[in-house]
């Protein structure tokens, strides 16, 4: 038995407040476990919601928070094969990724090559999984065909960027700041608008009057019907986040003369459904592309354990540049 450092929650509220740097007991690697040495973990928005209790999915109290992360093989227990010490992985869901180490059966695990940064093998499951998937799963998308977004300087609204620029599709994308066009432009958008009264006619202008058959929305309120009006006949809007913290307000004449669909989207639900075959497959392929750079998700910040209430902070600045990210060991 040792001790290791790890974020401890006893309770849910301000998250500056409640997330305490302790140690907690980990045991020797049981049969068929994997002791991993956590090396880096982001603080995702959705790790706010958990601090808050306000995410569906959230530790037992007392508990570790971090809902993704990569680390280090240290041990493996007895019957594990196809794991060695020194292995780069990527941690389970309910892993519990700000700590120092802990134990998790082998079977949970994903190894990953040595090519992928493990800064960016933490960011993985999350947010370039949310893009790949909505860009795959609601419609058909044909090469070169258009894709329109709110919040495109997010973290998942710059892995579509990436990703359909790699797989031949076009991205308009928009943002409520203009400093930030040339940026955007840089990593591979097809155009960038600035959010107004006029965005649904500037995105049909940006198009060239090409039909546009989905929208990814992460703001709500007026920002997602304003995408939605861009849509062609039959289009579908996917909702996976609500940064304006206003609800949906559907025209009814986007359901009715145009058949817009509306969907909602959950990357954790998404692994509970397909799997864990597939998911490892989507996953693998998302560290394939990490290593080649095709996918690269921008950090502003690195803080080690013992400055969690800044980076938690930080995390929650408006107008980040990049994740903040968390060096556990």
């Amino acid at each position: 038995m040792q001790k290791v450092r790890a974020i401890v929650i006893r309770e849910h509220g301000d998250p500056q407040r409640i997330a305490q740097l302790g140690t907690i007991d980990l045991p020797d690697p049981a049969a068929g476990e994997v002791r991993v040495r956590v090396k880096f973990s982001p603080i995702n928005p959705a790790d706010i919601n958990v601090l808050e209790g306000k995410y569906p999915v959230r530790p037992g109290l007392p508990g570790t928070p971090g809902i993704e992360g990569a680390g280090v093989v240290e041990e493996c227990g007895a019957s594990v094969t196809g794991f060695t010490p020194g292995d780069a992985v990527l941690l389970p869901h309910r892993f519990g990724a700000w700590r120092e180490a802990g134990n998790t059966n082998a079977n949970d695990l994903l190894k990953i090559g040595p090519d992928v940064p493990l800064e960016q093998a933490a960011m993985l499951r999350i947010n370039p999984a949310t893009a790949l998937v909505m860009l795959r799963d609601f419609v058909p998308l044909q090469p070169g065909e258009w894709i329109v977004q709110n919040a495109a300087n997010s973290a998942v609204g710059r892995c579509v960027i990436r990703l359909a620029r790699h797989f031949g599709w076009r991205t308009v994308n928009v943002v409520r700041r203009a400093d930030i066009a040339d940026e955007l432009r840089a990593a591979g958008a097809d155009a960038v608008l600035v959010e107004g009264e006029k965005t649904s006619a500037e995105i049909k202008a940006a198009t060239g009057g090409a039909p546009v058959r989905l929208a990814l929305n992460s703001v709500g309120g007026d920002s997602a019907v304003r995408i939605a009006g861009a849509l062609a006949d039959g289009g579908t809007t996917v909702t996976f986040g609500a940064m304006a913290r206003q609800p949906l307000k559907i025209p009814n004449g986007l359901l009715i003369f145009q058949d817009i669909a509306w969907r909602g989207f959950w990357i954790t639900r998404w692994y509970q459904r397909v799997g864990e075959a597939a998911g490892n497959a989507l996953l693998a392929e998302l560290a394939s592309l990490a290593a080649r750079g095709t996918i690269a998700t921008p950090v502003e910040a690195v803080y080690p354990l013992d400055q969690i209430a800044e980076a938690l902070a930080h995390a929650q600045r408006p107008q980040r540049g990049g994740k903040i990210l968390l060096r556990c060991s």
